[in-house]
């Protein structure tokens, strides 16, 4: 029997590595001359473009109509944020968008694609490192093909975890961050990390440099492809109280095993966001 989504898997591949030959070419060419005014605006015409081209390639690869899509870009613009039973694609397009402008050497082009609400493969490209994660459900998880696979450790003394402070500074939810930050210091860990970067904060749990990564206020185009390659290399996805992982949620702890997981729970501090699959509000 001909497997269904090996085409589309392979043309995921080849498309992320095309928009981040286009994410490349706009920071070497552009950045540098951008004042700290006009980064924005590069910022969003880059993400725009390079959604742009791995939808427009989707498109035309697969057909219009046949597929749907979530696209970060796309879900700024208004477009509704719902994951069907239909073939669907999670996309962001440059996820790490304050590494870019400034030139720390994470970025990352994020496709997932899923079927019956359930993913079937995530592709992480890490562009301006050139390392191409990959899995598919059930066949295993890859970093420029070559197998990988989390850590062994179930110590969480021996852990290194890695999250980000997200973009929302409200105090509120910064003195939360810090407090859950401080706290797993204190148990202790061996260290606490940030790439900028979701997506590659996933693929650092699935090739073992990290035992776990936990965030609150992520949405589904950073995390999509990164929960396949998680899941594919070994590791555990959990919600931050501990249940299920929700894809929509906004919130999630990514792991090596559920030792450390369910530890690291312990110490969340958790507070509302906004699911990204809740019903826009008319102005």
């Amino acid at each position: 029997m001909e497997d269904p989504w090996q085409k589309a898997y392979d043309f995921a591949v080849a498309v992320a590595r095309k928009a981040g030959a286009e994410i490349r070419k706009a920071g070497e060419s552009e950045i540098r001359v951008m004042t700290k005014r006009s980064t924005v605006d590069l910022v969003t015409k880059t993400d725009e473009r390079v959604e742009k081209i791995i939808i427009g390639s989707l498109k035309e690869e697969f057909g219009e109509g046949t597929h749907c899509f979530i696209g970060e870009e796309s879900v700024a613009k208004g477009e509704p944020c719902i994951l069907t039973d239909k073939p669907t694609w999670i996309i962001d397009p440059v996820d790490g968008t304050t590494n870019f402008v400034h030139g720390f050497p994470f970025v990352a082009v994020s496709i997932a694609f899923a079927v019956n609400k359930e993913l079937e493969f995530g592709v992480v490209y890490s562009c301006l490192e050139d390392k191409m994660y990959k899995a598919r459900k059930g066949k295993g998880a890859f970093c420029d093909d070559e197998p990988i696979q989390v850590s062994d450790v179930k110590d969480i003394n021996k852990s290194i975890i890695i999250s980000e402070h997200g973009t929302d500074r409200s105090p509120e939810k910064v003195t939360k961050i810090f407090s859950t930050m401080q706290k797993m210091l204190c148990i202790p860990v061996h260290g606490l990390r940030g790439s900028g970067t979701a997506a590659t904060n996933m693929c650092l749990v699935a090739t073992g440099a990290v035992e776990a990564f936990f965030e609150i206020g992520i949405h589904c185009w950073d995390i999509a492809a990164g929960a396949v390659i998680v899941r594919e290399a070994g590791g555990i996805l959990l919600d931050v109280d501990g249940g299920p992982f929700d894809l929509m949620s906004r919130r999630m702890v990514s792991a090596n095993n559920e030792t450390i997981a369910k530890r690291i729970i312990k110490e969340i501090e958790i507070f509302p966001v906004v699911r990204d699959d809740a019903p826009i509000e008319k102005k």
